[in-house]
């Protein structure tokens, strides 16, 4: 693995530090007006979830991990465990249902989803950026009531509860963001 200097640090990378795996959350340069600069960076532990605010001057150095991204083919769900196929080599992994959080609802039968992996480890998954789902109940449109920034409240066929615009009817089906749980467009 490479290693990077302390103000290298971005956010988003992926970091070894005190045995565990680590994902940049912010990093800001400090230039005080005593001493050496440093970075602080916040770091989110990427098997526990637990946070870390660390300091690394320039001459220090850390290991820059790569994790490698896979296409996996959602299968089905048994016992809060996800199953996934490889789509290349037909292998079969088990993962956890809270790997996704909160956008759980969002992953249907069939659905190809990236996962990153490091060393056999799987440790995020990421779904595709849209959705299309069906509108399973909302209020009917009132007569009046301008598109331009008004929304109503909607239940998903999946559970979740998205405001959309007063066009939109109950069976219709829409097209929803899962990072952040907002109707993008009609499908």
């Amino acid at each position: 693995m490479p290693k990077i200097n302390g103000n290298e640090i971005k956010p988003g990378n992926i970091l070894e530090h005190e045995k565990g795996l680590w994902i940049a959350v912010k990093v800001s340069h400090v230039k005080p007006g005593k001493g050496g600069a440093f970075a602080q960076v916040e770091m989110k532990n990427l098997r526990t979830g637990s946070k870390l605010n660390e300091r690394f001057r320039s001459n220090d150095k850390v290991e820059k991990v790569r994790l490698d991204q896979k296409a996996q083919q959602f299968l089905y769900e048994n016992d809060g465990m996800l199953v996934f196929m490889d789509t290349e080599t037909y292998e079969q992994i088990e993962l956890p249902a809270d790997i996704l959080g909160e956008r759980r609802p969002f992953l249907q039968d069939g659905m190809t989803i990236q996962i990153e992996f490091h060393e056999e480890e799987a440790l995020s998954a990421q779904l595709p950026q849209k959705v299309t789902c069906t509108v399973a109940e909302t209020e009917p449109a009132v007569k009046g009531q301008t598109s331009a920034n008004s929304f109503k409240p909607a239940v998903l066929d999946n559970g979740v509860r998205v405001m959309i615009p007063p066009f939109v009817g109950q069976d219709e089906k829409i097209v929803v963001h899962t990072d952040t749980m907002e109707y993008a467009e009609r499908a």
